[in-house]
């Protein structure tokens, strides 16, 4: 058990789960302890018991629409990270690999990330109006301007053996873009925009408040504030965290299925043997798939439902996702697209590698 004290050691996979369920058992316990009794240590205005907070869950599903309020938050996440994605990566690309784009908009956009986002809500809603493309604009924004910088130092660190490698055999400006500067930039770039999903929830919170009766979590704060009710504001606060931490799983599962070779290290022992696949992750790998496949059957009856309404009368994704909905549908087209491609591989595959059988004649 030396491992538990070692300076930056690394925590055994078995021991990962227990220690996480510990650490929220221990802040539970706390909370329990600072808001039990008659007289609390701290007043229920500013710290409710848990289980009013957890009990809140269900007055809000039943009194304040929680599963369209959700949607919509995750609709206009979405819709931002798309947005400020579609933005970020030709300019970042244009300001890391050509110096007279670098030399005339690099200064301009480092100095625009020292803009309070906040007080720039004014301006968006001037250029957009209060509705859901002003949201969305605004969180593009917000993540765009971090964002870019970080794709021009990640094409910066693209180290030098890779590209000596591939002017050595002859290749092209084109080519080396393709099968350099693009693998190495995207492996870490994913990782950038798993962190910086946080931050876009904390501008979701904010923005949600202008025009608030077009719903969301941050909107559902506000709410619950003006009235005076802690135990709401807190459910919200959880469902936020819960939301949060399943888009870092869902990243980290990208991170693996897209650029396997990050964690090839990882999956070997010291002796350089490959490690054995523990059953837990054997199956979360297998329920993640199913999850995928039948998000996607449920997804295509859904959206034939939109156009046909051969299910219902009632437009699903648009009364929940409102105007963020073009997000999803662009989200799951770019997961079917992925895996169709991914069965055209495996089949192509299989058929060059199937012996053919040349007759005498």
């Amino acid at each position: 058990m030396k491992w538990l004290f070692k300076l930056r050691g690394d925590i055994p996979d078995q021991w990962k789960l227990p220690l996480s369920g510990l650490g929220v058992g221990i802040i539970l316990a706390i909370w329990f302890v600072f808001t039990s009794g008659e007289n609390p240590l701290t007043p229920s205005k500013i710290l409710p018991k848990p289980l009013n907070v957890f009990g809140a869950f269900s007055e809000m599903y039943q009194e304040n629409n929680l599963i369209k309020n959700l949607f919509r938050s995750v609709g206009l996440n979405l819709a931002g990270y798309i947005k400020a994605v579609l933005w970020t990566i030709p300019i970042g690309f244009l300001i890391g690999l050509f110096p007279v784009i670098r030399g005339m908009f690099q200064r301009p956009l480092d100095a625009i990330r020292f803009v309070p986002i906040a007080a720039a809500i004014g301006l968006f809603i001037g250029w957009f109006g209060i509705g859901a493309s002003m949201k969305v604009n605004f969180l593009a924004f917000g993540i765009f301007i971090f964002l870019t910088p970080i794709v021009v130092q990640r094409i910066f660190e693209v180290k030098d053996v890779y590209l000596k490698t591939v002017y050595t055999i002859g290749a092209t400006d084109w080519q080396t873009i393709k099968t350099v500067y693009f693998p190495s930039v995207f492996s870490k770039l994913i990782d950038d925009i798993r962190i910086l999903t946080a931050i876009s929830w904390t501008y979701i919170v904010v923005i949600e408040t202008i025009n608030s009766e077009e719903g969301g979590l941050g909107a559902l704060t506000y709410t619950m504030r003006r009235l005076s009710q802690p135990d709401k504001m807190y459910a919200a606060f959880m469902l936020i965290i819960l939301i949060g931490i399943i888009q870092d799983r869902i990243f980290v599962r990208l991170d693996r299925e897209l650029f396997p070779h990050k964690y090839q290290l990882k999956n070997q022992d010291k002796y350089g043997k490959l490690k054995q696949v523990s059953i837990f992750d054997t199956i979360m790998d297998f329920a993640f798939s199913a999850f995928t496949w039948t998000l996607l059957g449920v997804y295509i009856m859904v959206a034939i439902n939109e156009v046909t309404g051969f299910l219902s009368d009632i437009k699903i994704l648009d009364f929940l996702f409102g105007d963020t909905c073009w997000a999803f549908h662009f989200l799951m087209i770019s997961i079917i697209l992925y895996k169709g491609y991914g069965f055209y591989i495996k089949l192509r595959s299989r058929k060059s590698a199937t012996p053919k059988i040349v007759e005498n004649v």
